[in-house]
């Protein structure tokens, strides 16, 4: 299965800052809840993510790839509003993807 540039280019692909983690013990998995800043264009987006093998305090400040735009998903009542990108690994499970530099929160990734 192949998908086209425009396919792709729907997406809204953007950078956003973790601002703030909290555990999600309700979950079924073990999970996080994060508030991202995707910047005053965008604002504020929360999530919810699978990522417990990182400690909380070392996530906080770490700029993140996610996909906005989707509806949001409920899980143990939260509502995840944006997916968190990362690329999974046999050997450490899920890492998280982020630009090599700094950019601005918003940033599209194109």
């Amino acid at each position: 299965m192949s998908a086209t540039r425009e396919e792709f280019e729907r997406l809204r692909i953007r950078v956003g800052v973790i601002t703030d983690v909290e555990d999600f013990p309700e979950a079924r998995v073990p999970a996080y809840k994060f508030t991202i800043d995707f910047g005053a264009e965008i604002g504020r987006k929360r999530s919810s993510a699978q990522l417990t093998h990182y400690a909380g305090q070392d996530l906080l400040g770490r700029q993140v790839v996610c996909v906005l735009g989707f509806e949001p998903k409920r899980i143990a009542g939260f509502p995840s509003e944006v997916l968190v990108l990362g690329a999974y690994s046999a050997e450490h499970g899920v890492v998280l993807l982020q630009p090599d530099r700094d950019v601005e929160p918003g940033s599209a990734i194109g």
